[in-house]
């Protein structure tokens, strides 16, 4: 299995019971968490925690962590070519 992998589709279409299924048949542990876990108002929230979902991963690899909705905290590039430090953005540079 690789190190990584995104999936990606319409809701509904599978890609949780996907992930649930390879982790079931590898036999390994499966960390389940939503984006909304991450996205907070106070800035450094979300990263501390994406911080601690790998901190987990760690004490029970060889697992496999599905972070649903990740779309949620992403965002597209280019706004102005200012530098940005949000936490929205703090979040995807920790994950």
């Amino acid at each position: 299995i690789p190190r990584g992998t995104l999936l990606a589709g319409a809701p509904g279409t599978g890609k949780s019971l996907l992930a649930r299924a390879i982790a079931g048949e590898s036999n390994v542990p499966f960390i389940q968490c939503s984006t909304a876990n991450f996205v907070e108002m106070f800035v450094g929230v979300g990263a501390k925690r994406a911080r601690e979902l790998f901190q987990v991963a760690r004490e029970n690899q060889p697992c496999i962590i599905f972070i649903d909705e990740i779309d949620a905290v992403g965002k597209q590039r280019g706004g102005g070519g200012f530098p940005s430090n949000d936490e929205r953005e703090q979040t995807i540079n920790q994950l």
